[in-house]
């Protein structure tokens, strides 16, 4: 099976910009954007990931039946992505009593209907 030639031009060109993202992540970390941070970082990595699919794993000169299960695994992800969101977030909507006395729904168990006797003599 013959592959596609790629000229070392290309690769080199995405391997100096994956080295200058790599530097900007580095960047950014050190920067204090609150909140930001987190999603600064995350747009850089998938900016890098790109890359590599698209160059190193040859997505960009593949079959669409290719393009198409690449495409289906990153749907995939993304509802995994937004199910795991929503029971993070929910999480919040109910209350949690700080001891079992202050709920009025919550009983301690009552003590049990068969106890057997404390000192029985052995033989």
């Amino acid at each position: 099976m013959l592959g596609h030639v790629v000229p070392k031009k290309i690769y080199f060109a995405v391997f100096g910009s994956l080295l200058v993202l790599t530097a900007a992540t580095t960047g950014v970390a050190f920067i204090d954007l609150g909140e930001w941070n987190t999603v600064a970082a995350l747009i850089i990595a998938v900016c890098k990931a790109s890359l590599v699919a698209i160059f190193f794993m040859h997505l960009r000169w593949s079959t669409k039946l290719m393009r198409v299960v690449f495409l289906s695994a990153l749907l995939w992800l993304a509802i995994l992505i937004c199910l795991t969101s929503m029971d993070f977030f929910s999480r919040t909507w109910t209350t949690v009593p700080e001891s079992w006395r202050e709920s009025s729904s919550l009983r301690s168990p009552a003590p049990p209907i068969f106890a057997p006797p404390a000192n029985r003599p052995t033989s």
